[in-house]
């Protein structure tokens, strides 16, 4: 049977084709507020908006994958972060084992090493900098604990991104560049 990865905003536009003919769907409720957050939208779309029998299932990004790849089941993941997984992920939408309703996600941004709004208007100069060339600048970003350092954020603890960021801190030597690689205890907003 072949199942499907959808995403909250493909819903929202509507599958009226969908319609009457939904019946009971499994529905990934990742371990994360967004991926909850979809999730439970999703949920609530299908149930009143085309009658379906939702049931929401633990996951978490490999878990999950894996279990929709291995086993085709959940039916749905309202958000999976597609690097985590990409080589097998290819192999499976090419197989047509998967298929991918949103092609990013919910910014269309991807994952990567971000500088916002705010460190660009104070470091105009960064704009068009490589990554290899800003962890040249460490000054630009002093570790809060210790100013003589740079500090370089990682993401939250357990995430398959710490794995990633670990490996490239290591990879590129950040810590004789950088100095501190954080771990964040919770999202920036």
């Amino acid at each position: 049977m072949l199942k499907t990865i959808l995403f909250s905003a493909l819903l929202a536009l509507g599958m009226t084709s969908f319609a009457n003919a939904c019946g009971k769907l499994v529905i990934a409720e990742q371990n994360w507020a967004s991926a909850e957050l979809m999730a439970n939208v999703d949920k609530i779309i299908l149930e009143e908006g085309y009658g379906c029998d939702v049931e929401l299932v633990p996951g978490a990004t490999m878990p999950t994958f894996t279990s929709m790849n291995d086993k085709g089941t959940p039916d749905m993941n309202p958000e999976q972060w597609a690097n985590a997984v990409y080589t097998p992920l290819k192999k499976a939408v090419s197989e047509k084992r998967l298929i991918i309703a949103n092609k990013a996600p919910i910014t269309g941004l991807g994952e990567g090493w971000w500088l916002n709004p705010a460190a660009l208007e104070k470091h105009p100069e960064l704009k068009g900098m490589t990554a290899v060339q800003i962890l040249e600048r460490p000054d630009l970003f002093p570790d809060k604990e210790d100013p003589s350092k740079g500090a370089f954020m990682g993401c939250p603890a357990g995430w398959g991104c710490q794995l990633a960021n670990a490996n490239l801190y290591r990879a590129f030597e950040m810590e004789k560049k950088v100095g501190n690689l954080l771990i964040q205890v919770q999202l920036q907003v």
